[in-house]
């Protein structure tokens, strides 16, 4: 087992996966007890969670769990008390979970508006509310939470709820790192492009290629300037750096993890 994240204690939030294979959520949970943190896998479906459990493989024993609905702030609090009984702190807390709807705001239903809001935005600022109290309290914290280059430029069809929710997630990681940064607290965005996770195949797909894998893999693929098409995995190397000791002067900025797709000008 290596140190990198020795005697942390991380909150990750979205730690299951829709499928089998590396989401986000699931490989920064593995990657963190991996790297030695305690981590605490929270998710709104238990079974999600009991399968990153089999992904750990001996580091399951760094790992416990608890359910989550980001949708509800009196769950959010829960698990954050949750999370406290049994580590006593809170060193890094990861906000991932999210999701995209299609459409612009002429086909976007205003229900379908506020629950974008609330699920990719409203969640990381109430997380954040019950969290940074003990971050405050002990003096240090790290907060990584994850964007999308859907935030940042056109990636390929009308998100505009999920667009607009993810390049708000930049700035409020901005405002956040300015605020907390002489409490020690630092704050970063990842930026995760065109992966290959669970969710294209279990979803991206029925919503934009009629359940084709293969063509919206091969769309994304076309997007990138690289020769493949990273997962899960990538950005949870990401997370561990900016969760580390090694990120210690980082702050407000943001990583972006898409195989170079935000540097082409198309």
């Amino acid at each position: 087992m290596a140190n990198r994240l020795q005697g942390k204690i991380a909150l990750i939030t979205g730690a299951g996966s829709v499928g089998p294979g590396w989401g986000n959520g699931r490989a920064m949970t593995v990657r963190f007890a991996q790297e030695g943190a305690q981590v605490y896998a929270a998710d709104i479906d238990q079974a999600r969670l009991d399968e990153t459990l089999t992904y750990a493989g001996d580091d399951v024993v760094q790992i416990k769990t608890g359910i989550v609905d980001v949708m509800q702030s009196a769950s959010i609090e829960k698990m954050v008390q949750d999370c406290m009984e049994k580590f006593g702190r809170i060193d890094i807390l990861v906000n991932n979970v999210g999701g995209s709807a299609k459409g612009g705001p002429v086909e976007m239903s205003e229900e379908v508006w506020d629950t974008q809001v609330d699920y990719n935005l409203k969640s990381v600022f109430l997380t954040c509310k019950y969290a940074l109290p003990h971050m405050i309290a002990q003096g240090s914290g790290a907060i990584i939470n994850m964007a999308s280059t859907s935030g940042t430029r056109w990636t390929g069809s009308a998100q505009i709820a999920y667009a607009a929710t993810k390049a708000g997630i930049i700035q409020f990681s901005k405002v956040l790192a300015v605020q907390y940064a002489k409490q020690s607290i630092r704050v970063n965005t990842i930026v995760p492009g065109q992966l290959h996770t669970p969710m294209v195949e279990t979803r991206l797909a029925k919503q934009r290629t009629g359940g084709d894998v293969s063509a919206i893999l091969e769309q994304r693929q076309a997007r990138i300037p690289l020769p493949f098409m990273g997962d899960g995995m990538d950005t949870a190397n990401a997370a561990v750096f900016l969760a580390s000791d090694e990120a210690r002067f980082i702050t407000g900025t943001e990583i972006v993890v898409d195989g170079g797709m935000s540097a082409k000008c198309d």
